[in-house]
This record gives structure tokens, sequence and C-alpha cells, in this order.
């Protein structure tokens, strides 16, 4: 099937926005849908790639959408097609990439799902266009019907995984997430590791399918056979539909819980500590009567905060750890925050696990910056000081030079400049202020000359002469800047305590 055959559909309504005669001749050899910023390492040659834009907004100027489309063009994709439902047209900057990366661009309408898309191209390429009633499945009727109960019963995603493959040869097949959790895996695969996991995704290897349902760049889910061709195409269509349809159900049962975490964070964070308040909330999200608990906050930079998508973000993270009892909702200035129960002695571990997978966490989105701050394992009356612990240690990460996405916990906090940064700006400011303001206003040169050789001063272990041969100038020279220091400060360099208040100072700023 070409490229043109889907324009040739009448049924799709599709639009062609951009692509000439040889574009749209070009082989189609499968099918991602993806909202990914990125998506190269889930794609193969020869797809289209069908995206609803999500990860577009209307204050791009070209950037986003130049590094989708490069990223298609990396991958060998040979069309995008793109909704129309999220932002209501295809915007021009998106048509502008795809002329420069030459990918045909074709415009999905509203009214046309995904799905129908998927299913045009499955079945032309099975030779299946013969006009067969659109009730036909590839799946047995028996099939079909034992996996509706075993949906409408509550099986857990692994048993649905096994019973849909099952009269297929029982192939191997992983279902797993962008960030490499193996979400379920069919009796006979081999487990993987996350990294393993991810490698497999963005190998290019066997066969992968993206399960319709919503989700996020940290949190869908993808049906991935090690082996290609060994489950026909339509076949895998439709228990990729159905474990999206388990999927939307638990995504549901997880909006439901969505309130009673909510309320345990405000709880936890309350000005007036109220245990019995505390106990209930702990008590609605099914963490009551824990031996432990351990606290994160995650924050998403540049943009300050984290919202919906640090839920998801912190919520994937968290669920690599084994055995994971959580609470995730948003907390304080827009910031992820979780609370978990667990058995003494298990808090370190959830920080080394939280680190490991940390990194897997910001490859879902390479553009951002993930940090998170995790406090020490605190018995349940203790959760408040827990939160603080958490939101110290975010401080921290946020505040590190260079920055970089981190997880910190306090333990981390090994000298005087990582514990100032987790002290609030607003303090921070005050403290720089009050202890240098005076050199900063000492005249126009003079502010700058005499910060300078402050910190050349004690970052050389108030060396006189090696401060001023770092400096280049004569050691009177030094002594003269040093004297003005200390006469517009208040403080005397040959005192200890003096010259920590000064350095701590500097690194406030």
């Amino acid at each position: 099937m070409h490229v043109g055959h889907l324009l040739r559909t009448d049924r799709l309504d599709l639009t062609l926005v951009w692509g000439d005669e040889a574009l749209l001749g070009q082989e189609i050899a499968g099918v991602t849908a993806t909202d990914l910023e990125d998506p190269a390492r889930f794609l193969q040659p020869g797809e289209i790639v069908l995206s609803g834009l999500v990860w577009w907004n209307r204050d791009d100027s070209g950037g986003k959408a130049d590094r989708f489309v490069a990223a298609l063009h990396r991958a060998g994709a040979v069309a995008l097609l793109a909704g129309e439902e999220t932002h209501g047209h295809v915007p021009r900057v998106l048509a502008d990439a795809c002329r420069r990366h030459r990918i045909a661009l074709i415009a999905v309408p509203s009214h046309t799902s995904f799905r129908a898309v998927t299913e045009s191209v499955y079945l032309r390429q099975w030779g299946d266009l013969s006009g067969r009633p659109g009730a036909h499945h590839a799946l047995p009727e028996n099939v079909r019907l034992d996996l509706d109960r075993a949906l409408e019963d509550g099986e857990p995603v692994d048993r649905l995984l096994d019973r849909a493959f099952a009269h297929l040869g029982a192939p191997a097949c992983h279902l797993l997430t962008p960030s490499g959790r193996t979400v379920a895996r069919t009796a006979d695969a081999a487990r993987l590791g996350a990294r393993e996991a991810v490698a497999a995704l963005g190998g290019g290897q066997g066969t992968t399918l993206r399960v319709e349902a919503e989700g996020t760049g940290f949190d869908t889910w993808y049906l991935h056979l090690p082996e290609a061709g060994q489950v026909p195409p339509r076949a895998l269509a439709e228990i990729s539909e159905l474990l999206g349809r388990h999927r939307r159900r638990e995504d549901r049962r997880r909006a439901g819980r969505g309130p009673a975490g909510a309320r345990l964070i405000e709880a936890v964070g309350a000005l007036r500590a109220d245990t019995d308040r505390l106990r209930r909330a702990l008590g609605s999200c099914g963490l009551a009567g824990r031996p432990a608990y351990t606290v994160v906050a995650a924050a998403l930079e540049p943009n300050g905060g984290a919202g919906a998508d640090g839920v998801a973000a912190l919520t994937e993270a968290l669920s690599h750890l084994p055995s994971p009892a959580f609470a995730v909702a948003l907390g304080e200035a827009d910031e992820a925050t979780a609370i978990l129960a667990h058995e003494d002695g298990a808090g370190g571990e959830v920080r080394e696990r939280l680190a490991g997978v940390w990194p897997l966490i910001h490859s879902c989105r390479p553009e951002s910056s993930w940090h998170a701050g995790v406090s020490e394992p605190v018995a349940a009356t203790a959760l408040p000081t827990a939160l603080t612990q958490a939101r110290y240690g975010l401080a921290a990460a946020r505040g590190a030079t260079p920055p970089s996405p981190r997880v910190v916990a306090l333990r981390d906090l090994g000298g005087l400049a990582p514990l100032l940064a987790g002290v609030p700006a607003s303090v921070r400011d005050v403290y720089r202020e009050t202890a240098l303001g005076p050199l900063s206003r000492a005249g126009r040169g003079s502010g700058a000359m005499l910060l300078e050789t402050l910190e050349t001063f004690l970052a050389h272990d108030c060396s006189w002469a090696r401060t001023a041969e770092a400096l280049h100038v004569h050691v009177n020279t030094v002594h003269y800047r040093v004297e003005r220091i200390e006469a517009l400060t208040g403080r005397d360099l040959s005192r200890l305590d003096d010259r920590a208040d000064l350095r701590a100072a500097l690194l406030c700023r």
C-alpha cells in the first residue's frame, strides 16, 4: 500500500496538506500513533505516523514542529497524518517543517479516528479490501468472547495478554511503557530490565504497536513482539484494542482515587497537624497502618512546576519500584508530591531505585529537566516533617550547579553549597543583600572588584600570597582590599565565623 492510497480511501476523508508524487508513491510498512515530542526511537522505516499534535502549542514559532518532523525523517517515516481535533487545523509551521524534511503531510479530520486509518492500512496490506462487512474480526469469535468475558471479570493485564496470544502460538510479547517498565509479559517472554526494554522499543527490531488509550509520554503502553511477522497485523490491532479498553478502565479507577490522594497531600502539608485527619486520609488511600513512609516531591524545569504531566511522570517512576504502595497528587507550587508506604529499613532503597530510574523518565522528555527531593523514612505522625525534607531536597536539586536531572535526599547534602541551595530563593536573596550589599554599593567598579577579591581570598584559604598571585596584583593590594571588605561588611576575616558568614553569602548569589 502506498501513501497515496490513503487519500483515495473515501471513508477516511483525508486531505493532502503537502507532498509530491514521489512521496505519495512510497510504500507503507506499518503505522505508529504517537504524541511524543521526539518519537524517533519508537518508529521503524517505512511507517506512517499518526499524531494528535498534543505536543504542539500555538506559542511555538516552529522549533517543536521542526524537531518532531526531523525525528520522523531520521527514523525513515514516509508520512505524517496530523489530527485536526486538538487544534482545529494543521499548523502552518508543521507544513513548513514537512517541506524542509520532505515528509508527506496529511490532515485527519476530527470525525475520522486513528483506528480507522490503522485498519485501512492493515486490511490493504493483508489483501482484505474485498468488501467484507465491517463487523469482520481477525480473532476467532470464541477467542473474542473469552477475552471480553475476562475483561468484564476484571482479569489482570498479564492474564489477558496470555489469553490473547494463546491461540496464536503463544509468541513472546511484552507490554511496555516508554521508560522501560514492563506492565505485563506473556509466559514465554524473557524478563527485561528497564534499560533493555527501552532499547527494545527503540531498536527497530520486531513489531511494536501503540495501545490506543489516554496517556502521556511517560506512561503510554506499547505492545512489543521481539520477532516480527508472528502475528497478523489485524489480529494484533484487535488485541491492542482490548488492552486499550483495559487501560481506560484502570485510568478511570485511578482518576477516582485522585481526590483521596489530593486530600492526603493537603493533610500532610496543613499548617496545623491533625493526627485524626491524617490517619483518615492515609486510610482512604489504602496506606494506613504501615510501619514507615517516605515523601517525594518532584518538579519540571524550566516550567517551574510539574502539573498533570508531573503527576504522570512521578507515578511512572514510582511504579518501577517493587511492590509500590503510594499516592500522588499536585502539592505546593504545582509540584508533584507522593507519599510512599513501605517496610522499615526500605527508605534508602526507595531513594536508590528512584535515582536509578530517573534518567529513563527524563529520556521520555529529554528537552526538560526533572528534579526530585526524597525525605528520610518516618512514622505516619512525622509525615509533615518528611514533606518539608522532600521539598528542601527538591529545592537543592533545582539549585544545583551545573543543573542536571537528579534525585536528592538530605543525606546527599554533603556541603554548604547544596545545603544553601535548598533554602528558599527569597531567603537567600535577603541574606546575600544583608551580608554583601555594602560591597555591591561601594561604587562603580569597586563593588565587583571587592567581591572578586573576597571570593578569591576565601577560595585560597585566606592566603595573602596565593590570592595576590591568582588576582595578578601585589600582596599589599590584597591587604588594602581585605581591609575595605572588613570595614564595609563589619566582619573580621581572621575569625572563622565571619569567614563562614561571607562564604555562605557568596554561595547565595
